[in-house]
């Protein structure tokens, strides 16, 4: 499938893009709660040691899913002029691209994992079962990154049916490889072999699905473009930076969370889960956005690209409200769902409270850190995310944590900050769109 994003009613794309999106999403997010869940059926410190893994193996991965996000708005703008040949030259060497970062992350990964297991306090059997888990999981970095890409490659020409195919078979099967390599006794490991055997079996489908497009047309005749290798890192370095923040933003909180016990590393590993299935949605309006704006503004019709903006701030409300209810209303069940702990339950409610009043600011920042990348203007997601993720968090939490030494006051402070953001990008995103509309007279 190939849609042409640069005609048509908006509202239509942003359901055809945005709703496939969506629930391929959740069914990946679902991925990770089953992942969450099997482990709390060994123990709860392979459930901590599972929350431990999330920031380090996330760090790797958020460079990969950065600079895809930019070989999306590369491609994307060339197709919205009529440029198909220039499209799929990018393609191809973004996909070498790909391959070789997926060498250096892996290398980078696999040289950090234990360093990172014991800043975050893991020793003795609960680091063993936290750098076992995460260094076999980056043994596989070139699976995740090459699937980043394709599947960057399928947004940027309107298909979010594939991935949303291959997450919902993919949820299937890592509950079975689950409970098979849980129950033969591999322990935390096992999880991280289901997760790479899936993860290698969605790369080959999603190559097969990109060959069907025209990204693929005159590979015989493939010229190495090493200043495109440059133009993609410096598009996605602020993507990328803006998802290794997030990476190093949930090392801090669980940094300043862990003085408190296992337990409320825990209730964070899960509560994260569950905020994520609730983010689904939103997540899925910012590929939509992000696609739809790429292809506009690369055939300059900005007028389109902000009525995307105008249609994903209204879906993305209804969103907030009903993903807020749910946390509230079932906040307790769902923590249950995956940990009989007192404490855990107690701590993964209050973490939802929070969380249910931060999702549309969240909607926010998705949607307009969208437009930046799909107008080429991303320089500025890279300083928001680093004040976002990790200047403000370290100020401030050091500052409450001598005050008010309890759990609920690392949640608070993460909220705020991600409100504060939410109306900066808010601000500065249109100021951006109005000025290269203007400019485009």
């Amino acid at each position: 499938m190939q849609l042409d994003l640069t005609q048509g009613d908006i509202k239509s794309h942003m359901k055809t893009l945005a709703i496939p999106a969506t629930i391929g999403f959740l069914f990946h997010t679902l991925y990770n709660v089953t992942d969450t869940f099997f482990a709390g059926q060994i123990s709860t410190q392979a459930l901590a040691a599972l929350s431990l893994s999330f920031p380090v193996f996330f760090m790797v991965i958020a460079v990969a899913a950065g600079m895809s996000e930019a070989l999306t708005a590369l491609v994307g703008n060339a197709l919205g002029e009529n440029e198909k040949a220039r499209a799929a030259h990018y393609a191809q060497n973004g996909l070498l691209f790909g391959f070789l970062l997926s060498i250096v992350l892996t290398i980078v990964g696999v040289l950090s994992v234990p360093f990172l297991m014991q800043q975050l306090g893991a020793e003795g059997s609960y680091l063993d079962q936290a750098v076992g888990y995460t260094a076999t999981i980056v043994f596989g970095t070139v699976f995740f990154v090459l699937t980043f890409f394709i599947n960057a490659l399928l947004n940027s020409v309107g298909d979010m049916v594939s991935f949303r195919n291959i997450l919902i078979v993919s949820f299937f099967l890592n509950i079975g490889l689950d409970y098979y390599f849980v129950t033969a006794g591999y322990g935390v490991i096992g999880i991280a072999y289901a997760t790479l055997i899936t993860e290698a079996l969605s790369m080959l489908y999603l190559f097969y699905r990109l060959r069907r497009t025209s990204l693929l047309q005159g590979i015989d005749n493939f010229k190495l473009d090493l200043p495109l290798f440059w133009n993609i890192t410096t598009h996605g370095v602020p993507p990328s930076a803006n998802m290794v923040f997030m990476a190093i933003g949930v090392f801090i909180i669980t940094y300043y969370a862990s003085p408190y016990g296992e337990s409320v590393v825990a209730a964070l590993g899960i509560g994260m889960r569950i905020e994520q299935i609730a983010l689904m949605p939103a997540i899925g309006i910012n590929m939509a956005v992000l696609s739809i704006v790429s292809q506009n503004s690369g055939a300059k019709l900005y007028e389109r690209a902000e009525e995307a903006v105008k249609v994903g701030l209204i879906g993305g409300a209804y969103i907030a409200i009903f993903g807020a209810i749910a946390l509230v209303f079932g906040g307790s069940f769902l923590i249950g769902v995956f940990s009989s702990d007192v404490q855990v339950i107690a701590e993964g409610v209050r973490f939802l409270y929070v969380e249910a009043a931060l999702i549309f600011p969240f909607v926010v920042i998705f949607i307009y850190v969208a437009v930046l990348q799909g107008i080429r203007r991303p320089k500025f997601i890279f300083y928001l995310a680093l004040a976002r993720q990790i200047i403000l968090p370290i100020l401030l939490l050091e500052v409450v944590s001598n005050y008010i030494q309890t759990p609920l006051s690392v949640w608070i402070v993460i909220g705020l900050i991600v409100v504060l953001s939410s109306v900066v990008v808010w601000w500065y995103g249109r100021k951006e769109l109005a000025l290269i509309k203007k400019l485009s007279r």
